[in-house]
């Protein structure tokens, strides 16, 4: 049976996917959405920190009630030898169950039409074919998740650019242990132990006290393709290890691509949007702030008549530098150990500053009054300092080339190769 037509398709209902939705809707578009779990089942089931200024920048009410899990609060970061601590950050814990359901129900109320336990399956021109029957619409856009739904030919992620995650809300089963823990790691009630290089150079372990200290998040990550175990096997021993820690609330665990953004985001009918774009932010992996920033950037250029290459091009010249240019110090950073990631810290060359504009997914902001002693540190310490050097080298010629990224789509293919250059791909 044909589907209505519509002006737009989205396929996937999680919280790139319904935001785009909703944004579209709301601008006057007719949207239908498919998702091929049930709608409660889609997106993240898990805690998600995301910068309070993203959700601004969106549109998108910043989360309160039982969807804010709480903060800003201070992050400990820790490896052998070196501790920071991160106040002043923007990032707050996010219900991602919570999350997507409102974007889902503001979707709704601007009139889009969801179609749980639907797949798409191809498209034939302006014909959507999906298990539900085809829908004839004007424009795609997959919102699918990592691999995507292959409507628009981009490369797979590679394995050493995947990271594998796990977080769960736990309970509490012994209130005095649990406190003893992390004051045995000078951590203040609420605050996160941040563990970092747990499994390889790009893995942490991250656990933090919620609800009074009646549940404990975990959240862990590796990169299981450099011979590491994965974020679930880490999050299950450190759960194995710990007898203050009780059953599981709820969480989830997946591969999250942290790779730099598909050079490719759009053709003529298709965009990708979220993970299917590999919009996540390299540092450490989130992607529901970019996918909500995307959404928002592709809902207003197609409502304002623009095309989705406009939305390619608009999308790489205002973010695709920042998330490249970290992606450059990711890779670096994965073939870090943890006792040289101590090291660095130790020796002040990372520090606030630089791990806040990481949390709040922005560029950097050295205080020149920390520039002597971090050249003084340097000097010390000469097989850092080329590392490093060259990191930030990569990372501002990177940046450089994106804000140039063509509006032409045939000349795409060499700045994909000038980009694969800088950064040593």
């Amino acid at each position: 049976m044909l589907h209505p037509p519509v002006d737009l398709a989205v396929i996937g209902a999680g919280t790139a996917g319904a935001a785009a939705a909703a944004f579209l809707a709301e601008r006057g578009l007719k949207v239908v959405v498919l998702e091929r779990r049930t709608l409660a089942a889609a997106g993240a089931r898990w805690v998600n920190g995301v910068p309070r200024g993203v959700f601004r920048a969106a549109g998108v009410a910043v989360p309160t009630g039982d969807e804010d899990l709480g903060g800003p609060h201070p992050f400990h970061m820790i490896a052998p030898g070196g501790r920071v601590r991160i106040d002043d950050h923007d990032v707050i814990d996010v219900d991602m169950r919570a999350l997507v359901a409102r974007l889902q129900a503001r979707a709704m109320a601007a009139g889009v039409t969801f179609l749980p336990g639907v797949a798409a399956l191809g498209r034939d021109r302006d014909l959507l074919r999906t298990s539900g029957g085809p829908i004839r619409c004007r424009w795609i856009v997959d919102a699918s998740g990592l691999g995507g739904a292959g409507l628009l030919p981009v490369p797979d992620v590679a394995p050493h650019h995947l990271c594998a995650a796990a977080q769960e809300i736990r309970e509490v089963r012994d209130a005095a242990a649990a406190r003893a823990y992390f004051d045995a790691h000078d951590v203040g009630p609420g605050e996160a132990l941040v563990e970092v290089g747990v499994a390889g150079g790009f893995s942490v372990r991250n656990v933090r006290l919620f609800h009074g200290g009646a549940t404990v998040g975990i959240l862990t990550g590796s990169i299981p393709a450099l011979g590491h175990p994965p974020g679930k096997v880490i999050l299950d021993r450190f759960v194995a290890a710990q007898p203050w820690i009780g059953r599981r609330v709820y969480g989830g665990a997946g591969a999250i691509p942290l790779r730099r953004p598909h050079d490719r985001l759009a053709d003529d009918q298709v965009a990708l949007l979220g993970d299917a774009g590999c919009q996540v932010f390299p540092a450490h992996g989130s992607g529901i702030g970019a996918g909500m920033l995307a959404a928002r950037l592709l809902a207003d250029v197609v409502a304002d008549g623009g095309s989705l290459r406009d939305y390619e091009v608009g999308w790489q010249r205002r973010h695709g530098g920042l998330h490249a240019s970290f992606d450059v110090v990711r890779r670096w950073n994965q073939g870090t150990d943890a006792a040289t990631l101590g090291r660095i810290m130790a020796l002040g060359l990372i520090d606030a500053e630089v791990l806040r504009a990481g949390l709040d997914q922005a560029f950097p902001r050295i205080a020149p009054r920390s520039l002597p002693g971090k050249a003084r540190a340097l000097i010390g310490a000469p097989s850092l300092a080329r590392g490093i050097a060259t990191t930030l080298a990569r990372g501002a010629a990177v940046r450089a080339l994106y804000a140039r990224y063509p509006a032409a789509a045939a000349r795409v293919p060499a700045w994909s190769r000038r980009v694969d250059w800088v950064v040593g791909a």
